[in-house]
C-alpha cells in the first residue's frame, strides 16, 4: 500500500496540466498536515512536474521526457530571467521551441516569429500584440511594461507574456546557459534510465523459506536478490553464498546480507560503476526516498550503458570535454613512450590565469586512461589520485605531459604522470585505477 507522501505525489502527478496549487489546497484535499503537503510538492517540483514562481504560485507543468529535456517551459524561463508575469498565466506550463530576439524591423521579426516559440523584444506593443497572435509567447527586457489590451489578449491565448528588467542580451543569454546545461544533464546516464523495474524483477520476501531462493535460480539462472518486508522496503539480499549448506527450510531473514548497499533512480551510472567495482558487487537494489524497491541494477547492465556513452555524439560540451579534445599526441619520440600536448585556454584558469587544480586533475586522469588503454582494452574506474604538486602555469602556454606506467595488472593499473612547461617539471601525480574487462 502506498504511502500518504506517495499518494499525494499521485495526486498532483494527475492534475490537470497548467493548475495552479497550493498547500492548504493539497493538505484539504489529502487530509493532511500543510508541512507533509509542502514536502510532497516540493518533491514534485524536484521531480519536474510543478514549477514554483514567485508572485505566481505553483503550478502543474508537463513532466519532461528524457530526449525533451532540453526544451524549457514558460515557467521555467520566468525563473530564469528573474521575471514577472504581466499576463498569460495559464500558459506557463507549455514549452518552447525557440527564442526570437526582436532586433529588427517588425514585418523581418514577424517572419521569424511562429506558435512555440519566444519573440524577445524590448518597450515594443505592436510587437507583443503580433507575436500572441502568430501564437508565441513574449519576454518584454529592460523592465517594460505592456498596454492592458495585450494583457487581455495574453490571458485570451493563454500565451505569457513576461517582463524582465535584464536586457536583451543577458535575457538571452540567461536562457541559452539553461538550454546548454539541460542538454549535459541529458548526457549524464542515470540509474532510473536502465534499471530492471519491479515489474520485471524477482524479489524475496523476509517470510519466505530458502525453497523460494532455489525456485528463482532454477527460473533465472540468477542466484542475487533482494528481501523487502511486507511494505515493499528493502531489508537485505541473499547470494549464493548466504544460502551455501543452509536448510531449505530455513527463513531468509536469517541468511539474509542485512542493510545492503543501494542506489536511487536520481544515482549516476559512472558513480554505481565505481562503487560496485570498489566494492565487488554484482547487482544492486534500486530504491526510492522511502527505501521501498524500484527495481534492480546489475554491473552487466552499467557496463553496456557506459559503452553505449562512449558512443554517444556530446551535445552540450562540458570543461572536461574541452581539456580532454584539445590533448593531442605527440609525434616523432621514442616507441613506447606516448607525450601529450595541450595549449592553456582562458577558460582552463582560475582568477589569477594560471591553470586551475580541476582542470589538472582531468589531465592526469585523461593521460591516465589513454596510456592505460594502450596496454588494455576495457572501462577504467578512478581508485585514487595523489597529486604530489602543482606549479602556475600561465595561460596560452603549451604543456607536455608524460604518462609513465609503474604498474599494471589484469584488475589494476598504476601511472605516473608528470607535467612539464618549456622543459621544466611543473606538476607531478599518480593514479590508480580498476580496470573491467568488456
Amino acid at each position: 500500500m502506498a504511502t500518504k507522501h506517495e499518494q499525494i505525489l499521485q495526486y498532483i502527478d494527475g492534475l490537470p496540466i497548467g493548475e495552479k496549487i497550493s498547500v492548504r489546497q493539497i493538505a484539504k484535499a489529502m487530509n493532511v498536515s500543510e508541512g507533509t503537503a509542502y514536502r510532497a510538492i516540493k518533491e514534485a517540483e524536484n521531480k519536474g512536474y510543478v514549477s514554483t514562481i514567485e508572485r505566481v504560485g505553483t503550478i502543474r507543468i508537463e513532466r519532461k521526457k528524457k530526449e525533451n529535456i532540453e526544451k524549457l517551459t514558460f515557467a521555467e524561463v520566468v525563473n530564469i530571467v528573474d521575471g514577472q508575469v504581466l499576463g498569460g498565466r495559464t500558459g506557463l506550463h507549455k514549452t518552447l521551441n525557440k527564442f526570437v530576439i526582436g532586433a529588427m524591423k517588425l514585418e523581418a521579426m514577424m517572419r521569424y516569429t511562429d506558435a512555440g516559440s519566444l519573440l524577445i523584444v524590448g518597450n515594443r506593443t505592436q510587437a507583443h500584440e503580433l507575436a500572441l497572435k502568430a501564437g508565441a509567447a513574449v519576454l518584454i527586457t529592460g523592465g517594460f511594461d505592456t498596454d492592458d489590451q495585450v494583457k487581455k489578449l495574453a490571458d485570451q491565448l493563454e500565451l505569457p507574456i513576461i517582463s524582465s528588467s535584464y536586457d536583451t542580451f543577458t535575457v538571452a543569454t540567461m536562457i541559452n546557459r539553461a538550454i546548454y546545461d539541460q542538454l549535459i544533464k541529458k548526457e549524464i546516464i542515470l540509474v532510473e534510465d536502465i534499471l530492471t523495474p519491479i515489474q520485471e524483477t524477482y524479489y524475496l520476501k523476509t517470510t519466505d523459506k530458502l525453497s523460494t531462493w532455489h525456485e528463482y535460480n532454477e527460473q533465472t539462472g540468477h542466484s542475487r536478490y533482494p528481501v523487502v518486508d511486507q511494505n515493499m522496503k528493502i531489508q537485505g539480499i541473499v547470494t549464493s553464498k548466504d544460502v551455501l549448506g543452509q536448510d531449505p527450510n530455513t527463513s531468509i531473514d536469517k541468511i539474509m546480507t542485512k542493510q545492503p548497499m543501494t542506489v536511487t533512480g536520481k544515482t549516476s551510472v559512472a558513480s554505481t560503476a565505481h562503487m560496485m567495482v570498489w566494492e565487488g558487487i554484482e547487482v544492486l537494489p534500486v530504491a526510492d526516498d522511502s527505501n521501498r524497491l524500484e527495481g534492480i541494477i546489475s554491473r552487466q547492465d552499467v557496463l553496456k550503458a557506459l559503452q553505449m556513452n562512449q558512443r554517444q555524439p556530446q551535445v552540450g560540451e562540458t570543461l572536461d570535454d574541452i581539456v580532454t579534445n584539445q590533448m593531442t599526441l605527440l609525434q616523432g619520440k621514442p616507441k613506447g613512450e606516448d607525450v601529450f600536448t595541450l595549449e592553456v585556454t582562458p577558460q582552463m584558469t582560475n582568477h589569477l590565469g594560471t591553470i586551475s587544480y580541476g582542470v589538472f586533475t582531468t589531465i592526469v586522469s585523461e593521460a591516465a586512461n589513454r596510456v592505460l588503454r594502450s596496454y588494455k582494452k576495457g572501462d577504467l574506474v578512478v581508485e585514487s589520485m595523489s597529486i604530489y604538486f602543482i606549479k602556475p602555469v600561465q595561460m596560452e602556454t603549451t604543456i607536455e605531459i608524460v604518462p609513465r606506467i609503474l604498474e599494471v595488472g589484469r584488475k589494476f593499473g598504476k601511472v605516473d604522470v608528470e607535467v612539464f612547461n618549456d622543459g621544466l617539471l611543473v606538476g607531478k601525480a599518480m593514479m590508480t585505477c580498476q580496470l573491467i574487462d568488456r
